[in-house]
């Protein structure tokens, strides 16, 4: 028996019979099974081997170069991973696939965050960040590849974010985690940049929640594990949950929509949207991997494609390139 079938075994002693089992686990093309990891933990180490993933580190969550200890998509995919496989372990279901969408699902996110995910919306007519992720791991991995994970990886990735709910109780787990963790280290990132006090907090939650992010986390992380055991589905109680909505609400109005933001939303997205009609009118100067996908793809995608997998940093070095006159004084006798 390898190690991986010890594994796989193991998960059906230990685990919740609601929990993903590895070995159940389907790819798109069959591939010669790894003596040490499940499919699962497969998927996790492509993820994070992958170009995508490592671009995260660059890429602005709220605050566009906001300064060393502000989260970017890499660390809030971390944090993420982290509640998930919590929740996960929490209620026996699977730590690998939890995790494995946990890193992933942020993957196709453009640069500036969501000011940048609006842009390509409007200019390709539909652009979300979770599809895109989605088409990262399965089109432009890996020189257009893709990484072949599982179904219930994939599954997991696109469907964090909307109405569907993923299929299975992992992917769920992740779904609430994303909001949990965004909620409450941009909250702490609004703190550290002077945009909220402690005293803003609406009522309920700092009743329920407390006003410290790390008492916030436990509290709908416990509830969470507490609501959810021994039940074929991820829940939160009555409570928390209207308490979780009243939050984002507040970081809604307070934050993410704030007018001291808008600038520099104006400017990302000003940024974005250059540089998209520059290489949808100057084809020729994207890279050749791009370029090979024409004609499977179309126009507007491969260049959605190339520019929404930009770092803020690139994304901004490249636009100076093209629009901005090179800085010094020339030719003066």
């Amino acid at each position: 028996m390898t190690v991986r079938e010890r594994t796989e075994e193991m998960e059906y002693e230990y685990l919740s019979p609601y929990a993903a089992k590895s070995r159940e686990a389907k790819r798109k093309d069959a591939m010669e099974e790894c003596e040490f990891r499940t499919k699962f933990q497969r998927d996790r180490d492509r993820i994070l081997h992958s170009k995508a993933f490592r671009r995260l580190k660059h890429k602005t969550q709220v605050y566009i170069a906001a300064g060393d200890h502000y989260r970017t998509r890499l660390t809030h995919s971390l944090e993420v991973a982290q509640i998930s496989r919590t929740i996960a372990r929490g209620l026996r279901l699977n730590e690998d696939l939890a995790e494995a969408i946990a890193l992933g699902h942020d993957v196709g996110h453009t640069p500036f965050g969501h000011a940048g995910e609006a842009v390509l919306n409007e200019l390709v007519g539909r652009f979300k960040h979770n599809e895109q992720s989605l088409r990262i791991v399965e089109h432009l991995e890996k020189d257009g590849a893709g990484l072949n994970l599982t179904f219930e990886t994939k599954d997991g990735i696109l469907n964090h974010t909307g109405d569907k709910l993923p299929k299975t109780l992992e992917g769920r787990i992740v779904k609430t985690a994303d909001r949990i963790a965004y909620l409450c280290h941009d909250y702490d990132d609004s703190l550290r940049a002077g945009f909220l006090t402690e005293e803003d907090l609406p009522k309920d939650v700092q009743k329920n929640f407390g006003i410290k992010s790390a008492d916030m986390i436990t509290a709908m992380v416990s509830d969470m594990i507490r609501a959810s055991e021994n039940r074929n589905d991820i829940l939160l109680t009555p409570t928390v949950q209207k308490t979780m909505d009243d939050f984002r609400a507040f970081m809604f109005e307070k934050v993410y929509y704030s007018e001291r933001l808008t600038h520099g939303r104006k400017q990302a997205a000003f940024v974005l949207r250059s540089l998209y009609e520059y290489f949808y009118e100057n084809l020729q100067k994207l890279p050749k991997e791009f370029l090979k996908r024409e004609q499977r793809f179309g126009k507007k995608t491969i260049v959605a494609d190339y520019v929404s997998g930009l770092t803020d940093s690139y994304a901004t070095a490249v636009f100076a390139e093209i629009f901005l006159p090179p800085v010094g004084i020339i030719g003066i006798s």
